[in-house]
């Protein structure tokens, strides 16, 4: 019996499980099972997979669901050995993907203010305020953290990509490649992934 992985196609926080999946050649074994959930309306399938409502969340026919997209990428990782998180750098591969989950976090909750919210009650100062740990974790990127984008495949890159691919799809006016010559350079390429290719949303 296949694991079944409860998605959206828009949410960064799916693509990098289902990147990880394609790169990682689960594809057999992993369902994907779309779904249209919000902050305001829980889809009643993620809510009976996570009892918070927040996907991805990840179905097991021998076990509990997995939630949390940090934990099923480590879940995933593991039943293939496929390396994504390697010993030698564990915790800068950790941090790194880490920095990646926190431009999500506030890109989404972003994405939320403007599309949930009534135009009078949205706040434009901390609209600004998560914008600025967006540059800020771009910038630690940029300065800190390129050996480890150009290193092998680890988990880490992926999420990284994962998050700039939703900034593009969401946030675009906003230019997060001024300034990020390399980053940017480096996302152009790994975006061509066969696996970044194929879970692009429409």
């Amino acid at each position: 019996m296949t694991m079944q992985l409860i998605t959206a196609a828009a949410s960064p926080f799916v693509r990098k499980v289902r990147v990880l999946i394609r790169e990682t050649d689960q594809l057999g074994d992993v369902e994907e099972v779309f779904v249209t959930t919000m902050p305001t309306a829980v889809d009643p399938i993620a809510k009976a997979a996570n009892p918070t409502g927040r996907i991805p969340a990840l179905v097991r026919p021998d076990g509990p669901a997995l939630y949390d997209s940090r934990v099923i990428t480590r879940f995933l990782d593991a039943r293939v050995n496929a390396g994504l998180y390697p010993e030698r750098d564990l915790w800068d591969v950790l941090t790194l993907e880490a920095t990646g989950e926190e431009i999500m976090t506030s890109t989404v909750a972003m994405s939320y203010e403007g599309r949930l919210r009534p135009d009078d009650k949205q706040w434009d100062g901390w609209l600004d305020a998560q914008w600025d740990k967006v540059l800020g974790g771009i910038g630690a990127l940029q300065a800190r953290w390129m050996a480890h984008l150009n290193a092998p495949l680890n988990m880490g890159q992926i999420g990284v990509a994962c998050a700039l691919a939703y900034i593009d799809l969401r946030h675009d006016h906003r230019n997060w490649r001024q300034g990020h010559d390399s980053v940017a350079a480096w996302y152009e390429e790994f975006s061509k992934r066969p696996s970044m290719v194929d879970t692009q949303p429409e």
